[in-house]
């Protein structure tokens, strides 16, 4: 067993490390980064430190004395990895294009490292990402094993190891590069936002917005779930944060348990899908495609704003037929407290810093340095009153660096794992070949095509990350729609909508696990209320294929008329899962809204010209009908 001793040193070990790491990431965003392996190299090595601290092996039981070797080593084959790259960059980048050739010592370099990066984020997000890795790894190395047309031609350890160690194409590539880079800069920028006071903010905000409206438990979740989730990047850590808050005041307030767990779980996912982060998936979508991030925040804002808008209207309409409970007035906090100076100052200084270096043409990294600069100096201004406030202040600070750097970890690793998966599956060829499966497959059935590839996205996200979802995703699936004629932009968008859906798509729904965990409710029936608020979710990629305008494309009018059309889809979606009543029978209420939503998912003026009066003529019927059963209460 572990003694205090032992705990004490690894708690200064872990807060030493990440101070190291964060200050390399604020150095870095100020100056610029080193050169490309150079900086990746140093970013892995202090990653991988920094895990061996937070996620000790074996810790708590008798092996721990063994697990201490097993990380000893492990720490010191990747700074000797590490190292050895940085010391050979010169010949490493001089050679691209002709790769070095590989030697024994480079073989048990590239294996070993690739190890520790495995078991490090197998302690740090679980089993199933690794295990991919590794089963795509053994596939191209025995490649030639696979019978029909999935098998190729093999590659040997000799070329693998020039390809992950010994080039800018494998561990050290692209992914890698904006993780230590991009990523970094907005994971850090993020975690002291929240630590200077954000967190707190954002929750007392949603409280005023949406407590004391009917469902005013479930919309606070959706509104602080939202906020949180925007420069978050994970929806499972999302649902652990603000569900232990969001979920018991639900339940205290009347909500059935699986209904507050379901509520968390969809909302968290929700902040996956809303820029500015998008869980670290717009820095790499943006260097997929190789357009501006700029563009990919712009393309996101109006499915995220619908998606937020179908998970509150379905709420609202839960809570009108169900009478549930609003938060009591004297427990939602006031504006001026919200908005007193003292909370909102660093806040503040940090969002302006940040958008003055966007909008002064300084690079993303350069301005999240500015931003969080900007909250570091005014939050201790802004606390302090005596000397206990500063030692508060600075233990607060101090919380957001080990916050930030256990996210970097997370990201770090995970990274640093899909880019070796993506290397091997380029290098492989496997990506093309199941592009060329599911079109053969589907045909030239375009809804086909596109319906595979979201099932299928669905199925490969399960149990994984949102970024490392995305990234599978994109490297397998999405060029099967480039190939068809979609967008590059469009076809990445669909797959990582598809891909973030999969946290919450049974049967591995690991944010509605979460969520129920905390609910104290079955996992199923918490499901069933994720899926019912998030259903029209599952249909507004489908809608960025049908509507250009939807991803901000081809011009005002067609983002018009996307945003007409998807909000009349979205009050569709919501009367109709939230179960509205205007007639007797369940039919007659359902089936209106459902042809509804039909007519506005087609892309003609007609049929939305439809949509929206038959949507104007129920909201009438139902007004009516309620002042009738007023009348008869009243009788």
């Amino acid at each position: 067993m572990e003694d205090s001793r032992g705990l004490r040193l690894r708690e200064k070990g872990v807060n030493a490390v990440s101070i190291l790491l964060v200050s390399f990431v604020l150095y870095t965003c100020a100056t610029g980064p080193f050169e490309g392996i150079i900086h990746r190299a140093v970013f892995i090595a202090i990653l991988v430190v920094l895990g061996v601290f937070m996620f000790p092996l074996w810790s708590g039981s008798r092996l721990r004395p063994l697990g201490i070797l097993v990380d000893a080593g492990m720490t010191s084959v990747t700074l000797f990895a590490c190292g050895y790259v940085i010391a050979n960059y010169e010949l490493i980048m001089g050679s691209l294009g002709n790769l070095p050739m590989a030697t024994t010592q480079d073989i048990v370099l590239t294996v070993c490292l690739v190890v520790v990066i495995l078991e490090i984020s197998r302690r740090a997000i679980g089993l199933i990402f690794p295990s991919i890795v590794l089963v795509i790894l053994l596939y191209a190395l025995f490649g030639e094993y696979v019978p029909g047309r999935l098998g190729h031609r093999g590659f040997d350890i000799y070329f693998l190891t020039e390809t992950l160690l010994l080039s800018d194409l494998g561990i050290w590539g692209m992914l890698t590069g904006v993780a230590a880079t991009i990523i970094a800069a907005f994971t850090v920028f993020g975690s002291v936002l929240m630590n200077t006071g954000g967190g707190r903010t954002f929750i007392d905000i949603a409280m005023r917005l949406g407590g004391r409206a009917p469902g005013g438990g479930a919309k606070i979740a959706t509104i602080a779930s939202g906020l949180f989730g925007m420069v978050s990047g994970s929806a499972v850590a999302n649902v652990a944060t603000t569900g232990n808050f969001t979920i018991p005041l639900m339940k205290r307030l009347g909500y059935p348990s699986a209904m507050a767990g379901g509520t968390e779980a969809i909302a968290s996912t929700g902040g996956q899908l809303a820029p500015p982060i998008m869980g670290a998936a717009a820095f790499i979508m943006a260097e997929i495609i190789g357009v501006d991030y700029v563009r990919i925040m712009i393309a996101a804002a109006l499915p995220a704003f619908l998606f937020y808008m179908g998970v509150f209207m379905t709420i609202h309409v839960l809570a009108t037929e169900g009478n549930l409970g609003s938060v009591p007035d004297e427990e939602v906090p006031k504006w001026k407290a919200i908005l007193g100076w003292r909370r909102t100052l660093p806040i503040g200084t940090a969002l302006a810093a940040l958008f003055f270096g966007i909008l002064n043409g300084n690079s993303v990294t350069t301005a999240a340095f500015y931003g969080t600069l900007g909250a570091l100096i005014t939050f201790p201004l802004a606390s302090i009153k005596t000397r206990s406030d500063l030692h508060a202040a600075l233990r607060e600070l101090n919380n957001g660096f080990i916050d930030s750097a256990k996210g970097l970890l997370i990201i770090g690793v995970l990274l640093a794992g899909a880019q070796i998966m993506v290397s091997a599956i380029n290098t492989t060829g496997l990506g093309v070949t199941l592009s060329t499966l599911i079109v053969s497959l589907g045909g030239k059935n375009l809804f086909l095509i596109t319906l595979i590839v979201a099932v299928v996205c669905m199925i490969m996200g399960m149990g994984i990350p949102t970024t490392a979802a995305y990234v599978l995703v994109a490297a397998v699936l999405a060029p099967a729609m480039i190939n068809i004629g979609i967008a590059p932009l469009v076809s990445h968008m669909f797959v990582f909508y598809y891909a973030t859906l999969s946290v919450v798509t049974p049967p591995v729904c690991i944010a509605v696990f979460v969520g129920a965990g905390i609910a104290e409710a079955p996992w199923g029936e918490t499901a069933k209320y994720a899926l019912k608020l998030g259903a029209v979710t599952y249909v507004i990629p489908f809608m960025f294929i049908m509507y250009p305008g939807m991803l901000a494309q081809e011009g005002l009018i067609a983002f018009l008329n996307a945003l007409v059309s998807g909000v009349v889809f979205v009050l569709a979606c919501a009367n109709l899962f939230g179960g509205m009543k205007i007639f007797r029978s369940h039919v007659l209420n359902a089936v209106p809204w459902l042809a509804i939503a039909i007519l506005a998912a087609i892309p003609r003026l007609d049929t939305t010209a439809v949509a929206i009066v038959l949507t104007i003529g129920l909201y009438l019927l139902r007004k009516r009908s309620r002042a009738a059963l007023v009348q008869v209460d009243e009788n």
